[in-house]
């Protein structure tokens, strides 16, 4: 495969979403990016998920920055975040997380490491099932998983029909911006029920997706939901929304456990 080929199939991958979560993203990124280094390739990543701070983030270090040194960057980040992340769980306790951030997964798995002993429940995360994706990493790493449908997240969260109340939330961020962040769809829905049910919802993810910039809500392709409709249905397929920062109980990143509004101040 030459270096064109392997840009494409970068490419391909990442717009598909057979690459997620967005430090996932920004890692094939940059190594396409590295392959054939233009003014149009960045254009080409850049487009193929425009809800991705990151990604745009490390592109604009890599015209400076050895590649090694971007990479060594995410590695430090994790470690750090894994500690942070260490300090809020507590054992016996349910822990939800929403769709798949590698930042979340591995903090939890790194927690189980050290001996803490929880149960993850992890939606499905339709229309792609990203959840099942989170649920087999967290699983191989012996962590007990309870994957359900979105429809669910009520009566999961409050502790309903078999279930046990969820003690924390953690979820990833793809952009944090100065009101709040910008993640999965769904992730305010279960934030509005924290907030109801008084559960600590926390965003767990790098502070290089920061941006001061307003970002696009990426819309997907509508087959995703309904391959070959009748004409007479519409179809929304966002795969993002808002979270606004009124529901977010504090931030982690490799910066620190901090309320949000301090976690801006700093950014700024």
């Amino acid at each position: 495969m030459n270096k064109k080929e392997e840009f494409e199939k970068i490419l391909k991958n990442i717009k598909s979403i057979k690459i997620q979560g967005a430090v996932n993203v920004a890692r094939a990124a940059l190594k396409a990016y590295m392959l054939i280094p233009s003014a149009s390739s960045k254009k080409k990543l850049l487009s193929s998920r425009p809800t991705e701070p990151l990604m745009k983030y490390v592109l604009n270090l890599a015209e400076k920055k050895e590649y090694n040194e971007i990479l060594d960057h995410f590695n430090s980040t994790q470690k750090k975040i894994n500690e942070n992340v260490l300090k809020l769980i507590k054992n016996k306790e349910i822990i939800l997380t929403h769709c798949h951030s590698t930042n979340v997964v591995n903090s939890l798995i790194y927690a189980r490491e050290k001996r803490k002993f929880f149960e993850v429940y992890a939606t499905e995360t339709r229309p792609l099932f990203q959840g099942r994706k989170t649920s087999k990493e967290l699983a191989n790493a012996k962590i007990k998983v309870t994957l359900f449908v979105e429809s669910f997240l009520d009566d999961a969260i409050s502790g309903k029909q078999g279930m046990q109340k969820v003690d924390k939330i953690f979820v990833g961020a793809d952009a944090l911006l100065k009101n709040g962040i910008i993640n999965k769809i769904g992730s305010e829905l279960i934030a509005k029920i924290a907030k109801e049910n008084k559960i600590p919802f926390y965003i767990i993810a790098d502070s290089w997706k920061f941006s001061k910039n307003k970002l696009p809500l990426e819309q997907r392709n509508l087959n995703e939901i309904w391959d070959k409709a009748p004409k007479n249905v519409k179809i929304k397929n966002p795969a993002f929304e808002f979270v606004d920062k009124k529901y977010i109980s504090g931030i982690i990143t490799e910066l620190g456990f901090m309320k949000y509004d301090k976690f801006v101040k700093k950014m700024n």
